[in-house]
């Protein structure tokens, strides 16, 4: 088969305006980017008329291993295969973030006959949202600079500075640095450094904000530092925010394009679920909600990351509700979560996979917490032989769920009929789940973290320092303790320790930081030795990707 990019650059495209005319989108509410992407304007959301909202699908995942799950292209699959079988479908996902291109990962677009499109532009600038949004935090970042070297009031306290600065690639020399040196017209000397842009906190309240309104109170909400006497001071006790606004104007409107099948896509916004909560944007899902039948989302990584935070962040902030969960898994990553290596995974060992099964047993077990219905879809690959997907299908037999056979990679949405057919009976209306989130609002910050890490992750306890524990009191007597918490820590595990595959139990989760993203609302755990700035693996995707005499991107996967 042709690689992932030559079977995009080959799609047979349909016009962005008869995408959209599907969907009931006049010309006029769009703003093209070329042919085949547009933005969706502000004004056609907010006439949108109340109706019966369509069906909302989360697909998740088992835990990340370098086998790969295919969850985006599972997601791809699965709504162009329900629009196959007559329901409208609309699917939402979340921007590449051009670091992971350019690192480990590759794109982030679907693979093989599941793919959105176009896929190399989608992968690299798309139309520029995260530009927009490293642009509107580091305005931020100059503005309290600048604040400082004028010492306005309220005057902030350099060394309690917490507002770092962004770019959307992984450098890891930028993680810890000194701005300021040079001298008094240089600005004060700072210790500070870079996140990532889908670590950012304007990445998150983008996608939490409920429209242009809620994204402007959100912002001003931003603490960016205190004072001496450790009072807080926001964005908006700066004067930043209106800037921030003007910046981020089109950023907050959805991106329309389609899939291989010329089926309607949302994608909009990318925070990251190891570091952020790793959804798409509210605004995208709600709108999609009222244009079709259903609509597929993903949460990013795996269910005790992505999913996790999709419900008790996503859902608890917006009242939405999913009618069912997918959760992918493939027989080589549970094989290497049975103890296998990557070079290992060509042999069959029915020992890896049955005891790699511990770890889809505990995300079914982990959704089934909140009440959800879930289906497992087995993304399959040529070299799975029957006998092997025969034990996924017992297993999940004994743990009371159905499962899908899927070779949407292969073909497309035919090859995922089987699981849209099962979407389709779990999310049957006589069958409303009885949804329920993990823990309340007023629970207190440290116990909401206990109770994440003991039930999701089946940690003993959680080891932190008095002063972590002290700032989560402070916060709580500031009136932030009724924000839901923001896990933090590495995908490849339900522990803190990536080494850890399969389903580890009395292990004990290291809390190291927190901080407080009061315009989000919440308050993010950084557990373990998780990075908000990750670096570039040994040998990077960028070393590979050239243009062609056409102009072309190669390389990107």
């Amino acid at each position: 088969m042709a690689s992932d990019i030559e079977i995009a650059r080959a799609a047979r495209k349909r016009p962005i305006v008869e995408v959209a005319a599907g969907l009931g989108i006049p010309p006029e509410e769009l703003i093209p980017y070329g042919h085949d992407k547009a933005k969706l304007s502000a004004r056609h959301i907010k006439d949108l008329r109340p109706q019966d909202l369509g069906k909302l699908i989360l697909v998740t995942a088992i835990n990340p291993t370098a086998a790969g799950e295919g969850k985006t292209t599972t997601s791809i699959g699965l709504a162009d295969a329900l629009n196959r079988i007559g329901e409208k479908t609309l699917l939402c996902l979340r921007e590449p973030s051009l670091g992971p291109c350019f690192g480990m990962k590759g794109g982030a677009t679907g693979g093989g006959l599941s793919q959105v499109v176009p896929m190399d532009e989608i992968n690299l600038h798309f139309t520029g949202d995260f530009h927009a949004i490293t642009s509107a935090h580091n305005l931020l970042a100059a503005m309290v600079d600048n604040h400082i070297h004028w010492n306005q009031e309220p005057q902030i306290d350099p060394v309690r500075v917490t507002w770092r600065r962004v770019m959307d690639m992984n450098d890891r020399s930028l993680r810890s640095v000194v701005s300021g040196l040079g001298g008094p017209g240089n600005g004060t000397p700072i210790e500070t450094g870079f996140d990532i842009t889908v670590a950012s906190e304007v990445m998150a309240i983008l996608c939490l904000a409920k429209d242009a309104a809620d994204l402007e109170e959100r912002l001003s909400r931003i603490i960016v530092g205190y004072t001496r006497e450790r009072a807080a001071v926001t964005a908006a006790d700066i004067k930043a925010v209106g800037a921030m606004m003007v910046l981020l104007k089109d950023a907050i409107q959805p991106n329309l394009v389609q899939t291989l099948e010329n089926n309607p896509v949302f994608i909009h916004g990318g925070p990251f679920a190891n570091i952020a909560h790793g959804c798409n944007s509210v605004i995208a899902t709600r709108a999609a909600m009222h244009m079709a039948d259903y609509v597929v989302t993903e949460a990013g990584f795996g269910a005790d990351l992505g999913a996790e935070k999709f419900l008790n962040i996503k859902c608890r902030q917006s009242n939405l509700v999913p009618d069912a969960a997918v959760l992918v898994a493939t027989v080589r990553a549970l094989k290497m979560h049975g103890g296998l290596t990557k070079d290992e995974l060509a042999a069959v060992s029915y020992s890896a996979l049955e005891s790699g099964l511990s770890n889809l047993g505990r995300h079914i077990e982990n959704l089934k917490l909140f009440g959800l219905p879930v289906v497992v879809a087995i993304n399959r690959f040529t070299t799975d032989t029957s006998a092997e997907i025969g034990a996924i299908e017992a297993y999940c037999a004994t743990m009371g769920v159905p499962v899908a056979v899927c070779t949407h990679w292969a073909e497309g949405g035919r090859g995922a009929e089987t699981l849209a057919h099962a979407v389709k009976a779990l999310a049957n209306p006589k069958r409303k789940p009885k949804f329920q989130l993990l823990y309340p609002d007023d629970m207190p910050l440290l116990e909401k973290i206990e109770t994440v890490a003991t039930r999701i992750y089946r940690a003993t306890r959680v080891e932190s320092t008095r002063a972590v524990r002290n700032q989560l009191k402070a916060w709580e007597a500031a009136g932030f303790g009724n924000l839901p918490v923001c896990m933090a820590k590495t995908q490849y595990s339900f522990s803190t320790d990536p080494s850890l595959l399969g389903a580890p139990v009395d292990h004990v989760v290291r809390l190291r930081e927190v901080r407080l993203s009061a315009g989000a609302g919440f308050v993010a755990a950084i557990c373990g030795d998780i990075m908000t700035m990750p670096g570039l693996p040994r040998r990077p995707a960028a070393e590979i990707m050239s243009l062609n005499a056409l102009g072309q991107v190669e390389g990107l996967s």
